[in-house]
């Protein structure tokens, strides 16, 4: 029988979500908050804390054998936000102007909010999992730390990222290095006597960011690399001997990650050394394949008849989808893209309602349990 779950406000979990503080860390509190809720709509939950006040949330309703149709994510976790920076309080969760205000409220609470809103109020004879993760912002760190025992195979995986309510259907890989520089110390005043690390380093920083020949896939757009950190020096009379910076690098298909270790070496030069801090793969579903179409049009109808979008950005099904047994992945929230990170952040409260009812569609015509 399709009994449904109690009905879940999901501006209203948003806001209290928002207003739980998770900033760059301390996801259990949001992690203890949604795990109540969705115990309350019937679902089995487990919420595995690795670290202390870090905490993922794995929640299944239904049969779990061999798999089931349809899993949500999101991660719990918010980057920093000063709020000497802000015009409102970055923690307020308030609605002004049609907009939830607040860190986190478009990357990613709204849409975490809109997929347990809609999970908790779908019929019960649908099989059904949840995983919200922490440190998704640090490289999928929450992700990475899941116990595979403890995730069932899916042949969707929905992703509540910001992407304005358009359905993405994958997104470009990341790969962050360290780069590194040695010299020789010597004092300010006879720098003849040393090597200068800094200024080896920032010759290649230059050779990096000037590069204008990266590749452009005709799916996920050209590869972009960011000259993120820079850190060098002790004192103005000391000639550094260390040089360090950080790179953002996305890849593409058909330019992978060892490619682009590689050209960035040639580019550094044999002075500087790279270290991989963050791998993940790109994400890319094929809109030809079975089903992708049908989901597309249950989430933003008239979807499926639009060239295929892929994000800049990354997101935990880079770890998740090997953990899940491969399902299609696509990407559909009601936080704007253009939102995610900035100072004042705010998401359409319009857009909450719209995913919160796409989310419950793609639901409710996954198949039920039969006897």
């Amino acid at each position: 029988m399709d009994t449904a779950g109690p009905t879940i406000d999901a501006l209203d979990l948003a806001r209290r979500l928002v207003r739980t503080d998770t900033r760059a860390g301390g996801e259990r509190a949001a992690a203890d908050l949604v795990a109540g809720v969705l115990d309350g709509a019937g679902f089995d939950v487990r919420v595995d804390e690795p670290e202390a006040g870090r905490a993922n949330v794995v929640a299944r309703r239904g049969p779990a054998a061999p798999r089931v149709p349809v899993t949500l994510t999101g991660h719990l976790d918010t980057v920093p936000a000063d709020p000497s920076g802000w015009s409102f309080d970055p923690l307020c969760g308030e609605v002004r102007d049609g907009r939830l205000l607040g860190r986190g409220s478009s990357d990613m609470k709204a849409g975490v909010a809109c997929q347990i809103a809609a999970a908790a109020d779908a019929g019960r004879d649908r099989p059904l999992q949840l995983v919200f993760t922490f440190g998704e912002e640090t490289g999928c760190d929450g992700a990475a730390r899941l116990d595979p025992a403890s995730l069932v195979p899916t042949d969707l995986l929905v992703v509540a990222e910001p992407t304005a309510n358009r359905t993405v259907l994958g997104h470009k890989g990341t790969l962050w290095l360290r780069a590194t520089a040695h010299g020789v110390s010597a004092h300010g005043s006879r720098p003849e006597l040393g090597r200068n690390a800094l200024a080896a380093l920032a010759a290649a920083a230059t050779r990096v960011h000037g590069h204008r020949g990266w590749p452009v896939s005709p799916t996920h757009g050209p590869v972009t690399v960011n000259v993120g950190t820079f850190h060098a020096g002790v004192q103005p009379n000391l000639v550094p001997d260390r040089a360090e910076m950080r790179l953002d690098v996305r890849t593409v298909p058909g330019f992978g990650s060892d490619a682009a270790v590689a050209a960035i070496a040639e580019l550094c030069g044999p002075e500087v050394g790279l270290e991989r801090l963050v791998d993940l793969p790109g994400v890319a579903t094929d809109p030809a394949s079975p089903d992708v179409a049908r989901v597309l049009e249950l989430l933003a109808p008239g979807a499926s008849a639009r060239e295929p979008e892929y994000a800049t950005y990354f997101t935990d099904a880079s770890v998740l989808t090997g953990m899940l047994g491969g399902p299609d992945v696509v990407v559909y929230g009601p936080g704007d893209p253009e939102q995610a990170h900035v100072t004042d952040e705010s998401c359409s409260v319009r857009r909450i309602g719209e995913a919160a009812a796409a989310f419950r569609r793609l639901l409710d015509a996954s198949p039920p349990v039969t006897a």
